[in-house]
């Protein structure tokens, strides 16, 4: 069966209302739109349909990281409490699940190059048998430091204050932990810039790609236009709305930008962003990365042992924002509200499937995709 042919039977089976995918080999460029943006009430999906990202924000985020560091703006080696003066008396838990009073020092500062990997001492703890006390912390001061909904009220500098109080859970550089390193990233690169995130965003990266719909939030009548985002009950597999990611929410800027998980895009436009990096940096003749830049991008910083302990990576290696798969040269990563995109450079391939069904990454649809874009 086509890729159209296995994607448009699990639509009609109910397992979720639509899709669009976007499937590239240089100047081929193919977009399929099936269903509809909502089982009720929703409309056809169409090819400049917007989606909420999620955390596929974090190779944007990292792309402007590297632009940064490219202008001198940032340097991947510096300590973040340089930019980040909250962080300095940061401290780390004796034991990672242990009580905020046990802590220890730091044996060496964290860098900016740490948060692009995802090592810098913190991050969500995946199904922990008992709720940890630096994760209950969190939660009491309303950081948000796992799912993007519901969100943290807080604007960036108080987020970054609050967050100052908590230790770390390890030593920097030791273990791959995921998502918080990427708002901490956020804050960061707004202090360096000297302006919010959303404006640095705009004017360094989304801009010059042509990326005018992609951000933090919509006019509000695009954000009409948002997909109904469902999850299934892991029990019964039954399908819920998520109320907490309506439109209303979408059009308004956040109080906190998030770098993990907060952009909105339409395949086109995440085309372009994935267009630039299989292009070496280059877009539409002028360079936005360095061949450098792209390759930290794109090439495994992890050992080993810190892959197979990240409970999360399925044996791949991580580079800056990306998920690396060096054996055919893959690379890409999803979003938790049913995104994927991966670019595979020994094929001259980009694959984009958009839903807004969070099941989708793991009911089968998403391995479907994988083998059905090659062909």
């Amino acid at each position: 069966m086509t890729l159209h042919e296995v994607l448009t039977a699990r639509v009609e089976r109910g397992e979720f209302p639509g899709i669009v995918t976007l499937i590239a080999r240089g100047d081929d460029v193919r977009v399929d739109t099936i269903g509809a943006t909502a089982f009720e009430g929703g409309v056809p999906m169409r090819r400049d349909t917007v989606f909420r990202i999620a955390s596929m924000t974090k190779p944007v985020l990292a792309a402007l990281t590297l632009v940064l560091a490219q202008d001198d703006v940032l340097d991947l080696e510096e300590p973040i409490h340089k930019v980040l003066p909250e962080l300095a008396g940061q401290r780390v838990l004796a034991r990672p699940d242990g009580p905020l009073d046990e802590t220890v020092p730091l044996e060496r500062p964290v860098t900016v190059e740490d948060l692009l990997t995802f090592r810098m001492g913190t991050g969500m703890i995946l199904n922990p048998a008992t709720v940890w006390p630096v994760v209950e912390a969190a939660e009491e001061l309303q950081l948000a430091l796992g799912a993007p909904e519901p969100r943290t009220p807080w604007e960036p500098d108080e987020w970054i204050r609050r967050f100052a109080t908590l230790p770390l859970m390890v030593q920097p550089g030791t273990q791959w932990q995921y998502n918080t390193a990427y708002n901490v990233l956020g804050v960061l690169i707004s202090r360096a810039a000297g302006k919010p995130l959303g404006e640095v965003l705009r004017e360094r990266l989304l801009d010059p790609l042509g990326m005018r719909e992609t951000g933090f939030s919509l006019p509000p009548e695009r954000a009409r236009d948002l997909p109904v985002h469902y999850s299934s009950d892991s029990a019964d597999g039954s399908l819920t709305a998520n109320t907490a990611t309506g439109p209303e929410v979408w059009a308004q800027d956040p109080s906190f930008p998030t770098g993990a998980g907060g952009l909105v895009s339409t395949v086109d436009e995440f085309h372009s962003f994935a267009r630039m990096l299989l292009n070496r940096g280059v877009h539409g003749g002028t360079r936005l990365l360095s061949e450098k830049s792209v390759d930290l991008m794109t090439t495994n910083h992890l050992t080993p042992e810190q892959i197979a302990g990240s409970g999360f990576l399925d044996g791949d290696g991580w580079g800056f924002g990306v998920a690396v798969k060096d054996t055919n040269g893959r690379y890409g990563w999803p979003g938790g509200y049913g995104t994927i995109w991966f670019n595979n450079r020994r094929e001259n391939l980009i694959a984009l499937a958009f839903t807004q069904a969070s099941h989708v990454l793991w009911n089968g649809t998403m391995t479907d995709f994988e083998r059905l874009a090659y062909e």
